[in-house]
């Protein structure tokens, strides 16, 4: 015989209104207010099919929510925490890729005060590549693989790569391309028929 599951009573008259009302509030949390409705229906002497057909949803959701306000109360009607994986990096390693990232490159040439080109370290890279960042991250302490930077790279819109522009350039002997030749070509007729 199957046993008859119902809400156990409320423990003060708090926890009763605090049920009710949000049993009938419109502008909580869907998925509490749906829960707080299933105990007020529960205290109201529906059995758990009746709970299922006047909220829509499944028998087995129903007892779920009905045991888990009776082990916790009120705050069993929440989501229990850590749900899914957690992070292996924190935000603040996070930030620390981010701002790499956004940093310059400590082998990039650059014009000195004297005009010289000098880099900061002239063993290191560049341009930044995910290979590149991978390792700078290591080498402050941050244990993460070429992947993980990109997906972080990716989720917080930074660009790693520097964009060229081909048309210009900064060598002062860099001539640019003279003007173009259709000017000088005869247009194609198209056939008659």
């Amino acid at each position: 015989m199957p046993k008859f599951l119902r809400a156990r009573p409320a423990q003060d008259d708090g926890e009763a209104r605090k049920i009710r009302r949000l049993a009938a509030v419109r502008h909580a949390p869907a998925d509490w207010s749906e829960r707080a409705r299933i105990v007020a229906l529960s205290w109201d002497g529906l059995a758990v099919p009746a709970i299922a057909a006047e909220t829509g949803c499944h028998q087995n959701t129903v007892r779920r929510w009905l045991h888990r306000f009776n082990a916790a109360g009120l705050d069993g009607l929440g989501d229990r925490p850590g749900a899914g994986r957690r992070r292996r990096i924190t935000e603040a390693e996070r930030s620390a890729i981010i701002a790499l990232a956004r940093a310059v490159p400590p082998g990039r040439l650059d014009r000195d005060g004297a005009g010289e080109l000098s880099a900061e370290r002239e063993d290191g890279p560049a341009q930044w590549t995910l290979d590149t960042l991978a390792e700078a991250a290591r080498a402050a302490g941050i244990v993460v693989g070429r992947s993980q930077v990109r997906r972080i790279l990716l989720a917080e819109k930074v660009r790693w790569r520097r964009t060229r522009s081909w048309a210009t350039s900064t060598d002062p002997e860099f001539a640019p391309k003279g003007p173009r030749s259709w000017s000088s070509t005869q247009p194609r007729r198209p056939a008659r028929r």
